[in-house]
């Protein structure tokens, strides 16, 4: 019989651990957390220093009774739950179900930073006491956000519908988005222009330089005639080299990841969410199988905001950089990153591999494609972060023309260094043209212009926030904690309060006004400073430098002055969200508002209750094709449908994006009637318009034929097996061409091809670019 228990909170976890403890040690999982505060009421005693009442989770019943069975016969208990405040809370709380006076003193914390054999075992050489500081901090922090939720989602029922939520955290992230939105909407663009001076020389090859300075100062050039009036003033002078330099740049490697950085550089970098890619990291972390009785931790522990390596770690990286790049590429001493300007708790390393002999090549056939993505990522900053710095030759030359300076800068790789294996990501890395300086050219050496061209431009707003960018500017701002920034994000995409396009955060017109009502009433709660300033607090909790009541009292002292404040003027602020019509009831004759409920905005009467007619904002010319009557739009689990007005009698829905087939001037090969274009599951198609006597049905033809010679097809739109939408040729299999672009019937203005594609930038902005020429057009 086994004479120790030990506790985890993860059947992954345990499946893993179990392997390297033996026999002596009985495993359990807890699953997560067995108690929280109840879901009815809000479990705090506010008069009894804010005492959190917790009660065991639905459905934890079982488990509970089989840890105080298991807990009961033996020698030693250890709970090796997740080494941070979670962690450090479940397992306090478990502790608290099954210590008794037999068994209290033998109850030990072990904490894992990495899930392998070694980490395992020295996890239990070093025994801990549950650190009641940290688990006063996660209390805190769990308290403060049951009252915000708990005392101003009310606020939000009563003032907008039912239904809605007020977070302490996700409401500033709410915040940022909408005056991300807003800003953007109040963009004002301003015109600017650029100027390219095409230089040449007999002796070398022409070149582009750009003008950077107009009498030695920095310009703006606001209009199409200003900038045609020193294009003329530049026609008149001479050019002359008035420097070429040469200097040698050095690019030193990115840190390793923090939880905060891998959300950002695998959500740009892989397109996937946070929440996706926390729960691969927490997989990557708790244990791979690689056998049936073979199962091990590929990653450190995914919750850190330290960029710290194990001293054994940092030499194990330098030997395999050693073997695998020479050692040219092994600096002299290991790289120290430092903490950052911001207070971090460096209580865990940095995310990396838990061994160099687990290559992703080694790894990838025990790995899901996602895993390994995620995988391979981690292992290349970790070793790109041990090596040499990347060393670029930098070439300027500078041209004076009378008042006016030109420049052109060119950098190249002289050696790679950590560039060699990882090189960062950069948002703004749109396509340019590749600019070169000639060989040959010297300082004082005259040049002939033989072009000139400008450019108009904007200035653009910054962009909506991408999950990536907003995860940075949380963390930048020391908002919440990164571990919690999925979470975050995800609660307010299942509110309705932001929606996901083209990988963009877009604030809902329910989103823009919960954060309106918010900071207007709440202004002190909901604010970036504030919520920074509390995650503060919430760390000289951990740190035992304050206490957890303390804390508490100074946050509610003023937030209950607030609520009172709201409350007594809740009827003034409806009123203020309802908006005028003009329009007169059909019953009763008052005046009909606009107001909000569940599904949105709706027109209701102001004589409520005596009369309750409402009707839809967007009224529905249309009828019901089964009963007649009218068609309303309502808003159900899965978005905006039309509904028959007689329901319950008559159940008729279709969607709102109803497409109606249109007839195209072509004939159906099979049975010789016209042929549609319907929409389908996939998309739009070709269908015969004798269906369903003729099941026919084709592809739609862009009007494009296929580019590769000798070939006769048209491009169609195809979709992959894995429903993905890709160009291909109407001959296929005789002629596999292909685009992963959206192609359109535009011919390039350079070269005349045919087509062009539709590409994006960085910043989602489209562009179109010839595929023969490699020309934006």
């Amino acid at each position: 019989m086994a004479k120790s228990l030990v506790i985890v909170e993860s059947p992954s976890k345990a499946r893993t651990i179990g392997q390297y403890i033996g026999d002596e040690y009985e495993v359990i999982a807890t699953v997560g957390h067995v108690k929280n505060l109840p879901k009815n009421k809000l479990g705090v005693d506010i008069k009894n220093d804010f005492t959190p009442e917790y009660v065991t989770i639905e459905g934890k019943e079982d488990i509970i009774k089989k840890l105080k069975k298991a807990s009961s016969n033996k020698d030693k208990i250890f709970i090796a739950t997740d080494p941070d405040r979670e962690g450090e809370a479940i397992a306090w709380n478990i502790s608290e179900e099954i210590k008794d006076k037999k068994n209290n003193k033998n109850i030990k914390r072990v904490l894992f930073n990495e899930i392998t054999k070694e980490g395992v075992l020295e996890g239990f050489k070093n025994p801990k006491k549950i650190d009641r500081d940290k688990v006063q901090a996660q209390q805190a922090r769990r308290v403060m956000d049951r009252l915000v939720g708990y005392k101003v989602s009310p606020f939000l029922w009563k003032t907008i519908h039912s239904g809605l939520s007020a977070g302490r955290v996700q409401s500033v992230a709410l915040r940022l988005i909408s005056e991300r939105e807003e800003a953007i909407k109040s963009f004002v663009p301003e015109e600017y222009w650029s100027i390219t001076a095409v230089l040449k020389n007999k002796n070398i090859e022409s070149f582009e330089s750009e003008l950077i300075k107009i009498n030695g100062k920095d310009f703006k050039i606001p209009d199409e005639k200003t900038v045609k009036e020193h294009i003329e003033k530049i026609k008149k002078e001479k050019f002359t080299v008035s420097s070429v330099k040469k200097k040698k740049v050095k690019r030193n490697p990115s840190p390793p990841f923090t939880t905060s950085t891998l959300q950002q550089e695998a959500s740009n970098r892989l397109g996937m969410s946070t929440s996706k890619i926390m729960l691969l990291a927490q997989q990557l972390y708790e244990g791979i199988e690689f056998s049936k009785d073979d199962r091990i931790g590929l990653i450190t522990y995914m919750r850190t905001d330290s960029t710290r390596i194990a001293d054994k770690a940092i030499n194990d990286v330098r030997n395999y950089i050693y073997n695998s790049y020479g050692k040219d590429y092994i600096p002299e001493k290991p790289r120290i990153f430092k903490k950052g300007s911001k207070k971090i708790q460096d209580a865990h390393e940095a995310i990396r591999p838990t061994s160099l002999s687990f290559n992703p090549s080694r790894v990838k056939k025990y790995l899901n494609k996602d895993q390994n993505k995620l995988y391979e990522l981690i292992w290349n900053r970790f070793v790109a972060c041990q090596m040499k710095e990347a060393i670029f030759e930098q070439n300027q030359a500078d041209i004076i023309c009378g008042e006016y300076l030109f420049r052109t800068t060119v950098s190249v790789i002289s050696f790679a260094g950590y560039l060699q294996v990882y090189e960062e990501y950069k948002e703004n890395n749109s396509e340019k043209a590749p600019v070169k300086i000639p060989l040959g050219l010297k300082k004082d050496m005259k040049l002939d212009l033989a072009d000139i061209k400008d450019k108009q431009h904007f200035t653009k707003p910054q962009p909506k926030y991408s999950e990536s960018s907003l995860v940075k500017e949380l963390d930048s701002n020391g908002i919440g904690r990164p571990s919690t920034y999925s979470i975050i994000i995800s609660n307010i995409i299942q509110r309705k309060y932001v929606e996901k396009r083209e990988k963009r955060l877009n604030p809902t017109e329910l989103g823009l006004t919960v954060n309106k009502i918010l900071i207007q009433n709440f202004p002190e709660i909901f604010n970036v400073v504030f919520t920074s300033n509390m995650e503060d607090e919430l760390d000289k909790v951990e740190a035992g430098k304050k206490n957890f009541v303390e804390v508490l009292r100074e946050f509610y002292e003023p937030f209950e002055e607030s609520l009172e404040n709201v409350n007594s003027k809740r009827k003034e602020i409806k009123s203020e969200l309802e908006e005028q019509t003009g329009e007169k009831c059909e019953l009763c004759g008052n005046e009909m508002i606009i107001k909000w409920g569940r599904h949105g905005k709706f027109y209701a009467c102001s004589g409520f209750p005596q009369c309750r007619n409402t009707k839809p904002i967007e009224p529905v010319d249309e009828e019901c094709p089964q009963c007649g009557s009218n068609l309303v739009k309502k808003d159900g689990r899965y978005g905006e449908f039309f509904a028959c007005s007689g329901y319950p009698k008559c159940k008729f829905t279709r969607p709102v994006k109803a497409f109606k087939p249109v007839e195209v001037d072509e004939k159906c090969p099979k049975c010789g009637n016209p042929l549609m274009i319907k929409m389908g599951r996939y998309g739009k198609f070709l269908a015969c318009s004798n269906y369903p006597e003729c099941k026919y049905i084709g592809k739609l033809k862009l009007g494009v034929k296929c580019p590769n010679d000798g070939c006769d097809g048209d491009i169609v739109k195809k979709l992959s097996k894995k429903k993905k939408s890709f160009f291909g040729c109407s001959n296929y299999p005789k002629c596999e061409f292909v685009s992963w672009y959206p192609i359109v019937a535009e011919s390039c203005p350079n070269c005349g091809n045919n087509y062009l594609e539709v590409r994006k930038n960085s910043e989602n902005d489209e562009y179109k670019k010839c595929p023969k020429c490699e020309e934006k057009v």
